[in-house]
């Protein structure tokens, strides 16, 4: 597998456990805070170098030592960092994550580097090369700009996917944002609150149903411990999530991403493809960070197979 993760590549600042944020000027001790690579393309990047794919990372970051640090950590996992083209007049994009106990968290977020990305700065030859494209965090470039994107890929045929970063009631403000890219889509990974977001749907099944309709050829959409729901004009099916014990669910839905882009490049079934996602997600939420675990390819398909 060859694949290039364009896109949203974000510095994460994560500290737990926060139950609540200090008053005034006040300080709590915690356990542990990290620093890890994150973002719909740059999560992704890495969870798909863990599980033996060829990645090359493709975005926009600043010329701060934040964007040091990011090459950085992307390298260390095996992440081809050649095509994150750098910007003198605006910072790297970060996050800062206070994990409450249960594992969720609130998001303190700088968009940053990520909004100036644009098919202008696609790295068009490696895209040509690779077997698939994952584009993450669609919604910053819109609808028009990614469609040229994936129709290039679609034309030398590769496979293109995309995964959502923005929050459900934010795509609500952009109706049709992103439909001229979904008749060159492969794929739509988003998860369920973003489902609803895009299509004003009652329901998930509906949602993803719509989506179909608009031109995707599949969508796979995570329902956090409802597991994932993969629709295409064949029906809809349902994958649960594993039983495993919270820590932080920072990167859960760029782990799916990973683990069913990996699956698919295994000439696995969708729903087997989804099961495998459902399982990198699950080893991710057991530590802190986009990053955590030391698996593999054999470890995530042993617990898939569970």
């Amino acid at each position: 597998m060859r694949a290039v993760a364009l896109g949203v590549h974000v510095v994460d600042v994560l500290v737990r456990p926060v139950e609540a944020i200090p008053q005034g000027q006040g300080g709590q001790l915690v356990e542990e805070i990290r620093m890890t690579p994150a973002g719909s393309a740059g999560g992704t990047a890495i969870i798909l170098a863990k599980l033996g794919a060829t990645v090359h990372s493709a975005g926009a970051i600043g010329r701060d030592p934040l964007a040091d640090v990011l090459l950085r950590m992307l390298s260390d996992q095996g992440v081809d960092v050649t095509h994150l083209v750098r910007r003198d007049d605006v910072q790297t994009s970060a996050s800062v994550l206070p994990i409450r106990p249960d594992g969720s968290r609130p998001a303190f977020h700088v968009v940053g580097s990520n909004g100036t990305y644009t098919s202008a700065d696609a790295p068009w030859d490696t895209i040509a090369a690779a077997t698939h494209l994952h584009l993450g965090g669609p919604e910053f470039m819109g609808g028009e700009e990614a469609a040229k994107i994936f129709a290039f890929a679609r034309e030398h045929g590769v496979t293109t996917s995309a995964d959502i970063l923005a929050p459900g009631e934010q795509l609500r403000e952009l109706p049709g944002w992103l439909d001229p890219m979904y008749e060159h889509l492969d794929y739509l990974l988003p998860n369920d609150e973003q489902v609803l977001g895009l299509t004003g749907a009652s329901s998930l099944d509906d949602g993803c149903a719509q989506l179909v309709e608009r031109g995707v050829g599949c969508v796979a959409a995570t329902a956090g411990a409802d597991g994932a729901v993969v629709a295409s004009a064949g029906g809809i099916e349902r994958v649960p999530a594993f039983p495993i014990e919270v820590v932080d669910t920072t990167g859960c839905g760029d782990a799916f991403s990973a683990g069913f882009l990996r699956g698919l490049s295994l000439e696995r079934t969708t729903r087997d493809a989804a099961v495998l996602g459902c399982a990198v997600a699950g080893l991710v939420a057991q530590g802190l960070g986009t990053d955590h675990g030391d698996f593999d390819l054999a470890v995530a398909t042993e617990l898939a197979s569970t």
